[in-house]
């Protein structure tokens, strides 16, 4: 088997997806999809046609090598989030060949289902409670949200007593049955992200996400042994290498590597596993398409320590298209008591509908990530 063709296409709301096609009709489906780059990953997997057209597709480690090790430049948002496509669309051809799910090629399934949450309240946050019980009777017992909107280095205790007291008036509402992740989205600096841990550790959140910047995995070491909060770091790491000093300086309690960012279904269960090492937990993060939650769902079928799995249906991103347009109907997801089924079909379980994604890839998208500003006219982290 040799591949002939790797075809993209740019699709409503903010994804990209990959196809890629051999010369025995078995064709895999990716998701090589950065935020708010969609128009540069599809770039760099022309790039990379020029390494893998002709190659077998059956060799997925040594592509994923081969892509890795190629020049002098490793790691990265873009190469990596570009390899994960490819990486997914591989396996799921590899998949297809034997008539297996992947996570049969990979050891086989130690669960049949996995916990999900999805997130709520927006970009800056509102609407929370009613948003939560909208969740709650769609069967979800899971969420996170957006704490707070833009934060200076050091900001006001006013600012400080609405984002406690609007979290407050959430848990108030939904009690234990709801649990809740706080999701600093690395747009809050050391001095006020250790002032909110202690402010909110009463609000008993099952873990806060990017409380800083991932680059800052000091700071996040230095907050993780000040709270009893599990907090969460990895959905702007890239590979096991970047993960490699969130362990050893003992930076999380959990950690979210993105399918579709690290090098896909192949590196995702290499950092699972190494997690599983030092007792860390793994919730894959997916604000993302059904192509990257297909393979988020793999690893998750595989990996011990996979605890709860992020999903996007119905997210206030999804403007233009949601994660089940894409999908023949038999194939779409659902939540079920606050769990998704790990699929079981050939490859990564879910038939993508072609005719849709053709159709939507007509207009595509130019999504990108919003500008904000503080008070002062300076640049806020989003």
């Amino acid at each position: 088997m040799k591949i002939t063709a790797l075809k993209t296409f740019v699709v409503p709301p903010r994804w990209l997806f990959l196809k890629i096609e051999t010369d025995e009709g078995i064709s895999g489906w990716g998701e090589p999809v950065l935020e708010g780059h969609a128009e540069t990953l599809a770039t760099k997997i022309r790039e990379l046609e020029d390494f893998l057209i002709g190659r077998d597709p059956m060799l997925i480690e040594d592509i994923w090598q081969m892509i890795y090790r190629n020049g002098c430049y490793r790691g990265g948002p873009v190469l990596m989030s570009a390899m994960s496509g490819v990486d997914m669309a591989l396996w799921d051809i590899k998949g297809k060949a034997y008539g297996q799910p992947i996570h049969a090629l990979m050891g086989g399934q130690v669960r049949n289902k996995v916990r999900t949450y999805r997130w709520i309240g927006g970009d800056r946050p509102h609407n929370l409670i009613a948003d939560a019980r909208e969740l709650m009777a769609a069967g979800y017992n899971a969420c996170k949200f957006n704490v707070t909107e833009e934060l200076q280095y050091i900001d006001s205790y006013a600012k400080v007593d609405r984002i406690v007291g609007q979290v407050a008036e959430l848990r108030d509402a939904v009690g234990t049955a709801l649990d809740l992740a706080f999701d600093f989205h690395g747009r809050v600096h050391a001095p006020m992200a250790r002032i909110l841990l202690k402010e909110m550790e009463h609000l008993r959140p099952i873990f806060v996400e990017d409380a800083v910047v991932s680059a800052h995995v000091d700071v996040m070491a230095d907050l993780a042994r000040e709270t009893s909060i599990p907090l969460c770091i990895g959905e702007r790491l890239h590979s096991r290498y970047d993960f490699r000093q969130v362990f050893e300086k003992r930076a999380a309690g959990i950690i979210n590597p993105d399918t579709a960012h690290v090098g896909g279904i192949s590196e995702m269960v290499r950092i699972g596993h190494m997690a599983e090492a030092y007792d860390v937990p793994i919730a894959p993060h997916c604000p993302l398409g059904p192509i990257a939650l297909a393979a988020c769902l793999q690893v998750d079928a595989i990996c011990y320590n996979a605890v709860i799995q992020e999903q996007s249906l119905g997210i206030h991103y999804n403007k233009g298209g949601d994660l089940n347009d894409y999908l023949a109907p038999a194939s779409r997801f659902k939540v079920e008591d606050g769990f998704l089924p790990i699929p079981q079909g050939p490859g990564l379980g879910i038939e993508v509908d072609e005719a849709v994604v053709a159709e939507r890839a007509i207009d595509g998208h130019k999504w990108r990530a919003p500008i904000w500003r503080h008070a002062d006219g300076s640049i806020a982290d989003w």
